[in-house]
């Protein structure tokens, strides 16, 4: 029995089943690879999901830990510290905030929601307008706005007055969104639903008709954000500004450190002191952490990086012509590959087996989020390898 399989095992014994059996037992790793407990090394194309947005080991995020952690780790909010305001105000400038702006600390994209849903019920309304395919989180309030049955069904009934329009219709949007929304929630790509981008006009539409009824517009940039796309947040492609904006995953840059935030003094000033809370929201390990990374991103040229990365990734597997590839969809350096078939699965666990992480998002796509440190020759041997991985035999639960 190999220290992988002992270790899945006791997993299986210990831990909820939640996820089912873990794929592998990773040990460690470096940059944009990782080895398991058994020697095997991969190239991680997915990024804890979109978290690792420097990799593993960055020594921006080891020294940002390790020289915190021996000043200050935590404090309760009866307190500041330098890096927890150094990190609101960072925040604020990369997304172009407004005057009267500010930043409410979570540990996660989902307690950033269930902010954002709290901040919502602040304007004296209570119907929220989310999207089919929406992915917000699973607390039971982001639950509510989170549209996969599976995900919901089991724990129903939810929060009351949400409700899903069709993806990208506009006329939908636009019937649903009256003097009753308290906001309109969407991610501008929505990445579990299989990395579907949301175009320019419809994120404009939503803003004017959120505009013209008094509602809020809140963005979910939770895997969207922190250059994920090539800009810090991907609605800013659009010229919109909107009301909120949720954030987590590459922030921490594997640490949990998430925020909500809230533009102009409007939305900031809904909720009032004793109204929402956290106890390790925007502690000093977290914020001093989330400081390196945007530095990190900026000081090495990141967003130029995986705008180009990005493109020429998309490129090069689109002039592979395999039958299997309809389309590339996403960017910068949140992609998926659509499939002409449901294989996904399939296609996945080959690349597993060769050495590449990947993520079979949905039967006939797979997601590719690799942390934004990634270089083109290492993308260039999963596309080298891609051919090989698509000429799968369907297993007998895709047949």
């Amino acid at each position: 029995m190999t220290d992988s399989t002992a270790l899945q095992e006791r997993y299986e014994r210990s831990l909820l089943g939640v996820f089912g059996r873990p794929l592998a037992v990773l040990d460690h790793g470096r940059g944009a690879e990782v080895w398991d407990v058994d020697g095997k090394h991969y190239l991680d194309l997915l990024g804890g999901i979109a978290v690792n947005a420097l990799g593993h080991g960055h020594p921006a995020v080891l020294g940002a830990l390790t020289e915190q952690a021996a000043q200050l780790a935590h404090v309760s909010n009866f307190f500041t510290t330098r890096p927890q305001v150094e990190l609101a105000e960072r925040l604020l400038e990369i997304a172009g905030a407004p005057t009267g702006s500010k930043v409410f600390f979570t540990n996660s994209g989902t307690e950033a929601v269930e902010a954002a849903i709290k901040l919502s019920r602040r304007t004296g309304r209570r119907r929220i307008v989310a999207l089919e395919g929406a992915f917000h989180g699973r607390t039971m309030g982001a639950l509510a706005l989170t549209h996969k049955p599976a995900y919901r069904e089991p724990f129903a009934p939810l929060l009351e007055e949400v409700v899903h329009v069709a993806f990208g219709d506009l006329e939908e949007l636009a019937a649903a969104v009256d003097d009753t929304v308290a906001a309109v929630v969407l991610e501008p790509i929505q990445g579990e639903a299989g990395v579907r981008p949301l175009d320019t006009a419809y994120l404009q539409a939503a803003r004017e008709l959120t505009t013209a009824h008094g509602s809020l517009l809140v963005v979910d940039e939770i895997q969207t954000g922190i250059g994920r796309t090539g800009a810090w947040f991907a609605h800013q492609g659009s010229g919109i500004v909107p009301d909120a904006i949720t954030v987590a995953k590459g922030l921490g840059g594997g640490f949990p450190v998430g925020a909500l935030l809230t533009l102009g003094e409007r939305a900031a000033g809904l909720l009032q002191p004793g109204q929402h809370g956290t106890t390790f929201g925007g502690n000093p390990l977290g914020a001093a952490v989330g400081l390196a990374v945007l530095e990190t991103i900026e000081r090495e040229g990141l967003l130029d990086h995986v705008r180009r990365t990005g493109e020429w990734l998309a490129g090069e597997v689109t002039a592979l012509r395999h039958p299997l590839v309809r389309k590339v969809r996403g960017e910068g350096l949140l992609l998926a590959i659509q499939l002409t078939e449901p294989r996904a699965g399939d296609v996945a666990a080959r690349a597993l087996e060769a050495g590449f992480i990947v993520n079979p998002v949905c039967p006939d796509a797979i997601r590719l989020a690799p942390p934004l440190i990634i270089t083109q020759q290492q993308l260039e041997t999963f596309v080298a390898a891609l051919p090989v991985l698509l000429d799968t035999t369907p297993s007998e639960e895709t047949a």
